[in-house]
C-alpha cells in the first residue's frame, strides 16, 4: 500500500547532475558480541548479526548504514537483506545529485522489490536501512552536511520538527534476567537519575507481579515503568494477564499479544486499564494505517532498521501524531554506533518522542565500530551530534574484526 505523504514517485524526480556518484558498494554481514544475553518473551540472543553497508564514491567519499533483521520482526535474515541490497539498483537511480537536498528527495523514493511485494510493506526493511543510511551517510560528508539534516528536507505531513537539534534522554531497560541481577539494575538506575524504565515481562517462569513490586519499590513512585510482553500472551488470556500489575502503575504495555491476534486489541485495549504500544505490529506504512483504522493501539514504537531507515520512519512518525498517538523510537538490541548514531540525530530533531530508545553501546556491546563513545550520560541524557555525515566514524580495522564475510559490487 502506497504511502500517501511520501515523495511522488521516482518518474516524477528532477533528474539532477554534476556531483558525485556510487563507485561501489561492499557488503559486510557481521557478528557483533553482546556482554551479555538479552532475553525476552520471542527470543534470547547472545550475538547479533547485522548488515553494514559500505558507499563508495568516486569522489573518495565514504558512508556506512546499518541493518538488523529480525525474522520474527521483519520476516528478514542476515541473508536475504544482503541479497535484497545486492539487487536493487539504488546507484544507478541515484545518478549524479548536485546537493544533499537532491539526495534526500531522490532517495526518499526509492523502495526495494521485497518491500513493494509485502502487504505490510516490511520485508527488505532493514536492507532498505542499511543502505538508505550508506547513502546518506556518504553524500552528506561529500556536501558538507549532517545526516540530521535530512529530517528537515524530508517529505512527512505532520511531523514536528526543531529549528535546530537539541539534547535528548534516553530509556534504560530490565531484561528478563534473574531476580538479583534485575535488583541490581534497578538500584543502579534509581542511583544514575533515569526518569523512565521499561520492564520486560511474560517469559515463561517469571513471575511478573513480584518482579513488578521489587521494581517500583527499589525505583520509587516518580519513575515511569512501562512493560514490554514481546507478544508473550494470547487474546483470551490479556486482561487477566495484565490485571495484577496495574497496581505497580505501568505507563505502557507494549505488543502484549502476537501480530497474528493484533486485531483482537481493537476490544480488548479499552479494558486493560494501561495504553497499549506497538511494536512487532508496527513494522511499515500498511501496519501504521491499519492500527489507526482498527484502533489496536495508542502509541507507535518506531525503530530505523525495522522501519526501512530515516526516512519512512519519519513518515510513521509523522502519522501517529497527526492521529494524536504517541511515538516512541526504539532500538534493536545489538545496533552498534551506526544505528545509534542514527538514532540520536532523529530524537534531537524531532519533536513529540515520548520515549527514546538507543544509546546503550557500552553497556550492552562487547565490541562496536567506533572508537567514538556514544554511550547516553547521567540520567539517560545525550547530547547531538555535529560534524557531516553520521558525526561519528566508522574505524576499519573494528569492523574488518567483526566481519564474516563481504560482498563487493562495483559501479564504476
Amino acid at each position: 500500500m502506497a504511502d500517501p505523504s511520501a515523495a511522488p514517485p521516482i518518474a516524477a524526480a528532477r533528474p539532477t547532475r554534476g556531483g558525485p556518484a556510487i563507485r561501489r558498494l561492499v557488503l559486510h554481514r557481521v557478528e557483533v558480541p553482546l556482554k551479555k544475553p538479552v532475553k525476552h518473551a520471542s527470543h534470547e540472543r547472545t550475538s547479533s548479526a547485522n548488515l553494514i553497508v559500505q558507499v563508495d564514491l568516486d569522489d573518495g567519499s565514504t558512508g556506512y548504514g546499518e541493518g538488523v533483521p529480525r525474522e520474527y520482526v521483519t520476516g528478514e535474515t542476515i541473508e536475504t537483506a544482503v541479497d535484497a541490497v545486492a539487487r536493487c539498483d539504488w546507484p544507478r537511480r541515484l545518478g549524479r545529485p548536485s546537493s544533499f537536498a537532491d539526495v534526500v528527495a531522490t532517495v526518499e523514493r526509492l523502495s526495494l522489490p521485497e518491500i513493494d511485494d509485502d502487504p505490510r510493506g516490511m520485508r527488505g526493511n532493514a536492507a532498505r536501512c542499511a543502505l538508505e543510511l550508506a547513502v546518506l551517510d556518504a553524500y552528506s560528508r561529500s556536501f558538507g552536511a549532517s545526516i540530521g539534516e535530512a529530517v528537515a528536507l524530508a517529505t512527512a505531513e505532520g511531523l514536528e520538527r526543531r529549528a535546530k537539534p537539541g539534547p535528548v534522554r534516553y530509556s534504560a531497560a530490565i531484561t528478563a534476567e534473574s531476580r538479583r541481577k534485575e535488583i541490581i539494575s534497578a538500584i543502579k538506575f534509581r542511583v544514575y537519575g533515569f526518569r523512565d524504565v521499561k520492564a520486560k515481562v511474560g517469559v515463561a517462569g517469571q513471575d511478573d507481579p513480584r518482579r513488578m513490586e521489587t521494581l517500583r519499590r527499589i525505583l520509587g513512585r516518580r519513575v515511569d515503568i512501562r512493560i514490554d510482553a514481546n507478544e508473550a500472551w494470547r487474546a483470551d488470556e490479556l486482561v487477566e494477564k495484565v490485571a495484577p500489575l496495574l497496581r505497580y502503575r505501568p505507563s505502557l504495555l507494549e505488543q502484549p499479544v502476537a501480530h497474528a491476534e493484533v486485531d483482537a486489541l481493537t476490544e480488548l485495549r479499552p479494558r486493560l486499564g494501561v495504553p497499549v504500544m506497538l511494536d512487532e505490529s508496527l513494522c511499515g506504512w500498511p501496519d501504521g494505517l491499519a492500527a489507526i483504522e482498527r484502533k489496536t493501539t495508542d502509541f507507535f514504537n518506531v525503530r530505523l532498521s525495522k522501519c526501512g531507515g530515516i526516512l519512512p520512519s519519519l513518515r510513521l512518525i509523522g502519522l501517529a501524531r497527526r492521529h494524536g498517538l504517541g511515538v516512541q523510537l526504539g532500538c534493536h538490541p545489538g545496533e552498534t554506533a551506526i544505528l545509534s548514531a542514527a538514532g540520536r540525530h532523529v530524537a534531537s530533531r524531532v519533536d513529540g518522542i515520548r520515549y527514546l530508545e538507543g544509546s546503550y553501546d557500552r553497556h550492552i556491546l562487547r565490541s562496536n565500530l567506533t572508537t567514538d563513545d556514544l554511550t547516553f550520560g547521567y540520567g539517560g541524557r545525550a547530547a547531538p551530534f555535529v560534524g557531516p555525515g553520521l558525526g561519528v566514524n566508522v574505524d576499519p580495522d573494528l569492523l574488518a574484526a567483526m566481519t564474516t564475510q563481504t560482498r563487493e559490487i562495483d559501479h564504476a
